[in-house]
């Protein structure tokens, strides 16, 4: 840790881990030897900018806040932060202020603020064993069955060593045998003396009877010694046929042994052969879900488009129902008009005389060559001659849909007819003919929308 006494700026507030990314943490070892310096590599990205209260702790694995650290050092700060070398930075931890234990640690990259911009993935402090660098593949059970082959024939070294000496002793017995042998072969040349020395005992029986008793002894005592080398004998060869029957279980438990090392080699091969085909499998099985993946990020992107597609014609629907409303209503409105005008012409008409229905069938008094008289009435009709003088006849009277205004065949307001006047004041529908007032522009676009749909 740094040698100066001030601490570092921390946090109690749980942390999330949202700024993780921010720096990040190269070459962390799965563990570290205790008693050694340790070196901490580090990348600042582009998008973090160091400050100068900013350090890095040793956090055990399971900290809840920046307040839990270990130990810490300050960071440097870079001279040039556009620089790509400068990017690239280390710290420095002493031997002294590590963790003593077999816990796992991690570095933590901590702004001035207290919030965590980086961290490291887990790391302990323990010596280096050989477990460290054996692999936990089948690689590490061909190497035990390797040992254990080793063991076996240190043991079938033995058991030949041990066979050797038997052997040996087999023969050193049989030495003492042909031994056993010999002094039979001295019995019998005894045997063979004694007989002569009987005959010269008979010949010199007087002279020899002393030294028949001496030989008789000498016999006696040929013969217990002959019937002991006999017992002798006999238990050499049961003690030769106990060592051959020990000597054929050696063997036997050789062979089995040798038989075991065989089955353990097969067993050996078909376990390498199942793991090659299980990373096959595996391979196999990753293309598989990189393919689902891309199958479903399209199907993704296809319902998507769909989606927008629908959200589209649902809002032109919503557009086109407006307009329909809207068109219907302007119609009901036109056809309250249109009966409002019918009953305003019948009321006329009524006045004026005449019947609504009958009207294209009526022929006005004028052309009918004179004045003639409602026979309801007594006197006449006292506007009769006004109508011949100074009216049109009604089957030449037109009116303007829009503005209302009377117009004859022959009579002209203001220079114009009424064609000309309802093409200066309306828009006629290409498709129905219907006429819209000028003022009415986006009805009338509508309307002629409509007939497109």
């Amino acid at each position: 840790m740094d040698d100066t006494v001030e601490d570092p700026p921390t946090s109690a507030v749980l942390l999330d881990h949202c700024h993780f990314a921010q720096v990040i943490f190269n070459s962390v070892e799965k563990f570290y030897v205790p008693g050694g310096d340790i070196t901490c590599y580090y990348t600042l990205t582009q998008h973090f900018i160091p400050r100068r209260k900013d350090w890095i702790g040793i956090f055990r694995v399971g900290w809840k806040t920046t307040r839990e650290y270990y130990t810490f050092m300050w960071v440097t700060l870079p001279i040039d932060l556009n620089s790509e070398s400068t990017k690239q930075q280390e710290v420095h931890f002493k031997a002294y202020y590590l963790p003593k234990d077999d816990e796992y640690y991690q570095f933590c990259y901590v702004d001035q603020d207290g919030v965590v911009r980086g961290a490291s993935i887990p790391f302990q402090f323990r010596p280096e064993s050989e477990e460290d660098i054996l692999v936990v593949t089948t690689q590490g059970e061909v190497e035990e069955i390797d040992q254990r082959n080793k063991e076996l024939c240190k043991e079938n070294q033995e058991l030949k060593d041990s066979c050797s000496s038997l052997q040996k002793q087999n023969s050193e017995m049989q030495a003492e045998l042909q031994k056993v042998q010999g002094l039979q072969e001295e019995l019998e040349t005894l045997k063979s003396i004694n007989k002569k020395l009987e005959q010269k005992v008979k010949e010199q029986k007087d002279c020899w009877e002393i030294e028949l008793l001496q030989l008789k002894e000498q016999n006696q005592k040929m013969s217990s010694e002959n019937e002991k080398m006999g017992n002798r004998v006999d238990q050499l060869q049961a003690q030769l046929l106990i060592q051959e029957k020990e000597m054929e279980k050696l063997t036997q438990g050789d062979k089995d042994k040798t038989e075991q090392l065989e089955h353990l080699k097969k067993e050996n091969n078909q376990l390498f052969l199942s793991l090659t085909d299980q990373k096959k499998h595996q391979k196999q099985l990753e293309q598989t879900v990189l393919e689902m993946k891309q199958k479903e990020t399209a199907a993704a992107r296809k319902r998507q488009e769909l989606t927008d597609q629908n959200f589209d014609l649902s809002k032109r629907l919503s557009e086109n129902e407006f307009i329909c409303k809207t068109l219907q209503r302007e119609n009901e409105k036109m056809e309250g008009e249109n009966d409002l005008l019918k009953r305003e012409n019948s009321r006329l008409l009524s006045y004026m005389g005449l019947d609504f229905d009958s009207l294209p069938y009526q022929v006005p008094a004028s052309a009918q060559g004179g004045a003639r008289q409602n026979p309801g009435l007594v006197y006449g009709n006292p506007y009769c001659g006004i109508q011949e003088s100074s009216s049109p006849s009604l089957a030449s009277i037109k009116k303007c849909t829009t503005c209302h205004v009377d117009f004859t065949d022959d009579v002209t307001k203001e220079g114009h007819t009424v064609e000309h006047h309802m093409q200066g004041v309306c828009l006629d529908c290409p498709v129905c003919n219907k006429s819209f007032p000028v003022d009415q522009m986006q009805i009338f676009e509508d309307h002629v929308l409509c007939h497109s749909l």
